[in-house]
């Protein structure tokens, strides 16, 4: 079942990368169908899709937040390649993990420098 949220996600989606919710949708259809159904409305459709905040800075927060957790690399290189792709410079994502070390301590902020590392790597060895 699509309805206006679903679509919002879809088209918001789209924005930050081309196919992501394909692969959002790919990544748990074996095991919770209805949850990536969930992820294209909710984060996507309701929250994203607000007025009040460009994508370059709503994926700056989500940088900051996913950095700050210290145990959600999956999804903080996803997002670290969703803020390059809405405008972020490396140094910008290497700043806001420098930050995220007063507020999170060392050990979250040096993950996150890691998890940052490992996708300016993967995005050098493709080019």
């Amino acid at each position: 079942m699509k309805n206006d949220r679903y679509e919002r996600g879809l088209q918001k989606l789209k924005e930050i990368e081309k196919n992501a919710a394909e692969k959002i949708l790919e990544s748990v259809k074996d095991i919770a169908p209805d949850f990536g159904r969930y992820i294209v409305e909710f984060p996507f459709g309701d929250i994203l899709s607000r007025p009040g905040l460009d994508l370059k800075s709503r994926e700056i927060a989500t940088v900051a937040a996913l950095t700050a957790l210290g145990n959600a690399a999956p999804q903080l290189k996803v997002h670290i390649q969703w803020a390059l792709n809405a405008g972020c410079s490396r140094e910008e994502i290497v700043e806001i993990m420098m930050q995220m070390a007063v507020y999170a301590g060392f050990p979250a902020a040096l993950n996150g420098l890691f998890a940052a590392k490992e996708v300016f790597k993967e995005i050098d060895d493709k080019s």
